[in-house]
């Protein structure tokens, strides 16, 4: 802009500022909270679309991120389900898993092959199966370090040797997993 002063009140321009008067052609004066009378200039029609167009453009930018980022998280969210749709079955399978582990021991220990045979194969089915829905056991065992991130300890005992100490003494219960989530923690002893 050419003019150097502000001007507070267009009322205070003489009739000298002619000059002035052509260049507020291109200005329009606008009232502030004040009550003063600011200078702002008008902008062209090809100026005015121009910023229409960027605004519109960066408005449609961050719709576009934004829907892409709901797509992500969606697609993300949906495959977790269906990783851990079977999770309440398998669940509810586990305490039959387990009894299923203990007739085995006990049917071992029977004379009668043939019906060892039998459920020996019932129980290799069942196992299979579950495995074949994601189900996969926790791997712990006596001796292993004990880490609270993978076994729940459900009570101490004076460790058997100094070696044991802070260590698991032994597995109470079986702990299985469904891809990478925990679903049941194995039940251990660990020594003091």
């Amino acid at each position: 802009m050419k003019f150097k002063n502000i001007f507070k009140n267009k009322s205070n321009m003489t009739t000298e500022n002619t000059e002035i008067d052509q260049e507020l052609d291109d200005v329009t004066l606008e009232n502030n909270a004040n009550g003063e009378q600011l200078i702002v200039e008008e902008l062209s029609v090809e100026e005015q679309l121009a910023k229409d167009l960027a605004h519109e453009k960066d408005k449609f930018l961050r719709l576009f991120a934004e829907f892409e980022n709901y797509k992500r998280r969606t697609s993300k969210e949906r495959i977790e389900l269906f990783k851990t749709a079977g999770q309440d079955v398998l669940v509810a399978m586990l305490p039959v898993l387990d009894d299923f582990d203990r007739a085995m021991v006990e049917i071992s220990k029977s004379e009668d092959e043939v019906l060892t045979k039998g459920v020996e194969l019932i129980h290799e089915k069942l196992k299979n199966a579950l495995v074949s829905k994601g189900l996969e056991q926790v791997e712990v065992r006596a001796g292993d370090a004990f880490n609270a991130d993978f076994a729940e300890a459900i009570t101490q005992i004076p460790a058997p040797s100094e070696d044991l100490k802070g260590k698991i003494v032994d597995v109470i219960e079986k702990g299985y997993k469904l891809g990478d989530k925990i679903i049941r923690f194995p039940k251990v002893v660990t020594g003091q």
